[in-house]
């Protein structure tokens, strides 16, 4: 089965870097697991925000430069958070990611505070 992004997920990627948005759109098109976007590029005061209601631990997210996006699962329409659904999302990210030759992390990948919905751009190819 192939999904796409609905309108709203295409509005939270504006001020997203473009090859983070090329992997989105073939992630979704590879997927198993139907998904949106839930933030993309923030603010400072948002981070700060986030930081504050402890949803984020740093102020210096790669949220703020458009390097990094979140995602939710969805199932049946309905929005998901059962961890076992991001792992088979991100390997839609990963393989969409080596197609596009655009390395990628996720944040489910993290020894601390693993993070399924997240996804950004390599620190090592894009500072």
């Amino acid at each position: 089965m192939s999904y796409r992004l609905s309108t709203r997920s295409r509005g939270r990627l504006k001020g997203v870097h473009p090859d983070l948005v090329a992997v989105v759109e073939r992630a979704i098109q590879l997927t198993e697991v139907d998904f949106m976007i839930t933030e993309g590029l923030r603010t400072p005061q948002r981070q700060a925000e986030l930081v504050r209601a402890g949803a984020s631990r740093t102020l210096n997210s790669r949220h703020l430069t458009g390097h990094a996006i979140d995602v939710a699962a969805l199932v049946g329409g309905n929005v998901r958070w059962d961890w076992p659904l991001y792992p088979r999302i991100a390997e839609a990210f990963r393989q969409a990611a080596r197609e596009l030759k655009t390395p990628i992390t996720w944040g489910g990948d993290w020894p601390r505070l693993r993070d399924g919905p997240h996804f950004e751009l390599d620190r090592k190819a894009y500072p």
